[in-house]
């Protein structure tokens, strides 16, 4: 039941044009998702569903009151007709708080952190899902500076954030904080893109995050013992965090490369420095994460306990797919 409503309530928003039944596609994949979160009934899981609840609610019921002060000026409902600049800003302002885009992502890291690592998928990728396509069917009425200030500084935080963290969930949190920043930039000039660049992240979080399910891993110290368990996945892994960090040639360099591209086409030179600066800050630590992976054999000491392992239960395939999806799809540009 919750799982078909996670999906029905995304499709909702996708398949909607006025804001009553957007605003209601948001409600129930939030509902769906609350007792997805705390089924451990672990302290730090708890927490966490209470964090996201109260912020979604908060996102939620921004949204509702800016449609409606918009319906109240202009009389129309429709989401291809926000001309109050007052309510496309608290509209903006609701959704970047729904997806965690900076200055509003101190809920991410926090959230991500106290969940098991395949709920943090569904929430790092399909929960995006909903918020994107109603900040995509908007940004022709949004401000053109306040959407390129929220990218700017979603990327940069999204690296200065991860650089300090040990735990593989936070990292993860600020990689998505920094990739929807890069999303949103592009998203007033090409929107095109901001799909092409939601895509390719879906892919490699979904291979990263599959990854640590398989290892069952939460932080970096874990991931040194991880080469003698599963040398080929090891191999896989550093690939797919390099694509996360946007090398050539694995997929994750398609998007910025393309968005890099139009920026300076449409003459913002600085920006399009100041993103690529930003994307070295996150490449730092998923190299980090490389190094601690794969260059470092770890001796018959540990300094961490090393984790029990017993067979994994993990369908290989979804990993498999997303792997290869992380690792080549550069060809298709």
């Amino acid at each position: 039941t919750l799982l078909s409503s996670l999906g029905l309530g995304t499709t909702l928003t996708f398949a909607s044009s006025h804001w009553l039944l957007a605003w209601m596609g948001l409600e129930i994949n939030t509902l769906a998702i609350i007792p997805l979160m705390a089924q451990h009934h672990h302290p730090r899981a708890v927490e966490a569903t209470t964090k996201y609840f109260l912020t979604q609610a908060t996102a939620a019921a921004m949204i509702l009151f800016a449609s409606t002060t918009n319906a109240w000026i202009t009389g129309v409902w429709d989401m291809n007709n926000v001309s109050n600049p007052v309510a496309s800003t608290m509209i903006i302002a609701a959704l970047a708080l729904k997806i965690g885009l900076a200055p509003m992502h101190f809920w991410m890291p926090e959230v991500l952190q106290g969940l098991n690592l395949l709920t943090g998928l569904v929430l790092s990728t399909w929960q995006k899902l909903a918020p994107l396509a109603l900040i995509i069917q908007t940004a022709q009425a949004i401000d053109p500076l306040l959407l390129t200030a929220l990218g700017l500084m979603s990327t940069l935080i999204g690296g200065w954030g991860g650089l300090n963290q040990t735990q593989l969930r936070k990292i993860l949190a600020y990689s998505s904080i920094a990739h929807m920043g890069w999303m949103i930039i592009v998203l007033q000039y090409a929107p095109q893109l901001t799909l092409l660049a939601l895509l390719t992240y879906i892919f490699m979080t979904s291979a990263a995050f599959l990854t640590l399910k398989a290892s069952s891993a939460t932080k970096i110290g874990t991931l040194a013992t991880v080469w003698s368990k599963s040398p080929i996945l090891t191999t896989t892994t550093a690939l797919v965090l390099l694509s996360l960090g946007g090398l050539p040639p694995l997929t994750g360099f398609v998007p910025k490369w393309l968005i890099l591209q139009e920026l300076a086409k449409q003459s913002l030179p600085l920006v399009a420095t100041v993103m690529a600066l930003a994307a070295l800050l996150s490449l730092y630590f998923y190299l980090r994460l490389c190094y601690a992976m794969t260059l470092t054999i770890s001796p018959n000491t540990t300094t961490s306990t090393t984790p029990w392992r017993v067979q994994t239960t993990q369908a290989s395939f979804p990993l498999a797919l997303a792997t290869v999806m992380a690792l080549g799809l550069l060809p298709m540009t």
